[in-house]
């Protein structure tokens, strides 16, 4: 995977355990050209690859902005963003990707849970500057962990941010289910944040009628899996015909690789769809939360990263 060198010219402090990084190009020459919903893979100190969502204008090529929560219960991408990853460091990142983009319509509403603002942030100012209606419902625990309050308060759509803290006094608490009481077909959903929240305003989204081409989503993490009841099983590489045993201990990205099989990966939590691959023959159990209902349903391919077979084997198209 190629990448690009880009310097840290900032590092600022947003909100309790909430760092943004300002990136440039170390050679001083624009950066790609990036659309609402973006994000980046960058390598962290340690050997660690993690996504963080683009989350200043999408006219801007001259930065990249991105924002990082330090997640003690992480595997330790955040955690070195935060302490190892300093103004002047230089660091390596893919050119942006989006499997969140933005939708033509008359009316966009976007939820934002936490750190999942980052993504909608770019999506108010991309909708602002078309001049298009939205609100952004912006959750968080408490105001000093609400991450780009000042700059929100001071953009040019500030007065469609509707902020809502849990420690704060009820009457400013998100009133879900009045927000989305009148479904109407023109308008668009959007929603990143934890995965409980996101679940929370897709399920209600659902109970008033919202059809699922109007709801639109980004998980930042994997949802926690019960691996208790993993067993072996079997892939087979169509290419070459070589089968391999996948232990229940072992992911399929571990196993292949051991016997020099690379899949490129990125998030490993089935989150990205870096690794996506095609299945020729057998029944995947999938665990990503990248493919859409009817994606798994189809069972024609999967993320190798995470899930894992319900069949005794997985012929791959590798």
């Amino acid at each position: 995977m190629e990448t690009i060198a880009v310097k840290v010219v900032k590092k600022t402090q947003e909100a309790q355990d909430i760092v943004s990084f300002e990136l440039a190009r170390a050679d001083g020459a624009p950066l790609p050209a990036f659309s609402a919903g973006s994000h980046i893979d960058v390598q962290t100190p340690g050997g660690l690859t993690r996504q963080y969502s683009l989350c200043n204008a999408s006219v801007e090529q001259h930065r990249y902005r991105i924002a990082v929560l330090r997640d003690a219960g992480s595997r330790g991408g955040s955690v070195a963003m935060h302490d190892a990853v300093n103004e002047g460091d230089v660091i390596q990142i893919s050119e942006p990707k989006n499997h969140f983009p933005l939708k033509h319509a008359r009316r966009s509403l976007l939820f934002a849970g936490g750190i999942g603002v980052t993504p909608l942030l770019c999506m108010a100012e991309r909708l602002a500057q078309i001049g298009a209606d939205f609100t952004l419902h912006y959750c968080t625990r408490s105001m000093e962990r609400t991450a780009f309050r000042e700059y929100i308060g001071a953009s040019r759509f500030s007065s469609q941010v509707q902020f809502h803290f849990d420690a704060g006094a009820p009457e400013q608490k998100m009133d879900l289910d009045a927000i989305l009481a009148a479904q109407a077909p023109d308008t668009q959903l959007y929603v990143c944040g934890p995965g409980g929240f996101i679940d929370y305003v897709i399920n209600t989204a659902k109970a008033r009628g919202w059809p699922g081409d109007q709801i639109h989503l980004e998980y930042f993490s994997g949802a926690a899996q019960d691996t208790s009841g993993d067993t072996g099983f079997e892939v087979r590489i169509a290419s070459t015909g070589k089968s391999y045993v996948v232990a229940p201990d072992k992911t399929i990205i571990q196993v292949l690789k051991d016997n020099g099989i690379e899949i490129l990966t990125s998030c490993e939590q089935g989150v990205c769809g870096t690794c996506i691959t095609r299945v020729l023959e057998g029944e995947p159990d999938h665990r990503d939360m990248y493919f859409t209902d009817e994606e798994h349903a189809s069972n024609d391919q999967f993320t190798p990263c995470c899930s894992r077979a319900r069949s005794k084997t997985l012929v791959l198209d590798l």
